[in-house]
């Protein structure tokens, strides 16, 4: 179905995905500091050094990416620097992603645990690689030194399609972390019905909203554009 029959645009859900974004960041950092005790890059508690991870991997990762998406859609500014706006977000993302797994290795091998045992980090590993791809591609062939238009317009609806597969294994990396890490908690005492556990589901429920927002808002026509103009050119650089 062609997405601009639908009678909807992208702009009131881009709304709802930056403030489902905050909402998000918010609800891991109150986990994170309140419930599990603060951040840290050296500590005796090496939770305190895991804690990064989540932080990182879903305000910097997930959420900023989020925002690149959809640059397109609510940046009113010349194409040339919206691309600039969406590599520059997505290059943040990255390298705050990066950053995250490192914790999370750090945390294992400072805590005596096994690397990459479980769907959630196989997942995850194997998303930020294909991201980092994804990212050169963009770079090379649609900003610098750029590929020729029949190129990129042959490369355009693939390298969209590519980004939000990408970004759709990250929200299943993102709420299988929620329930991996719950599960341990729970094993270790942690209350079923408490505060803490209830807080992570709904999380992990309102990131799953967030996601689909996303999507809706990336697929959608933006409310400016005339009839006809096909979404799939403003989803990319």
């Amino acid at each position: 179905m062609d997405s601009a029959h639908l009678g909807i645009s992208a702009k009131p859900m881009t709304w709802v995905v930056h403030l489902l974004g905050l909402a998000v960041s918010v609800l891991v950092l109150v986990w994170c500091i309140y419930f599990r005790g603060g951040l840290a890059f050296e500590a005796t508690n090496k939770s305190l050094i895991f804690n990064i991870h989540p932080v990182l991997m879903l305000i910097g990762y997930i959420f900023v990416a989020s925002e690149a998406i959809l640059v397109y859609k609510v940046l009113p500014i010349p194409k040339f620097y919206q691309k600039v706006v969406h590599l520059s977000l997505h290059l943040i993302a990255l390298v705050l992603g990066a950053v995250g797994i490192y914790a999370a290795f750090k945390y294992h091998n400072e805590s005596g645990i096994v690397n990459l045992y479980s769907w959630h980090s196989w997942l995850g590993l194997g998303t930020i690689c294909l991201f980092a791809i994804q990212w050169l591609v963009g770079f090379f062939s649609f900003f610098f030194p750029g590929a020729p238009d029949s190129v990129r317009g042959s490369l355009l609806p693939w390298h969209v399609l590519f980004g939000l597969l990408v970004y759709l294994f990250a929200i299943a990396a993102a709420e299988l972390g929620f329930l991996e890490k719950l599960t341990f908690l729970e094993s270790s005492g942690l209350y079923k019905y408490g505060s803490e556990a209830m807080l992570v589901n709904f999380t992990a429920l309102a990131v799953l909203i967030f996601a689909v927002f996303v999507i809706l808002s990336a697929i959608l026509p933006a409310e400016e554009e005339p009839e006809g103009y096909t979404t799939i050119e403003t989803a990319a650089p």
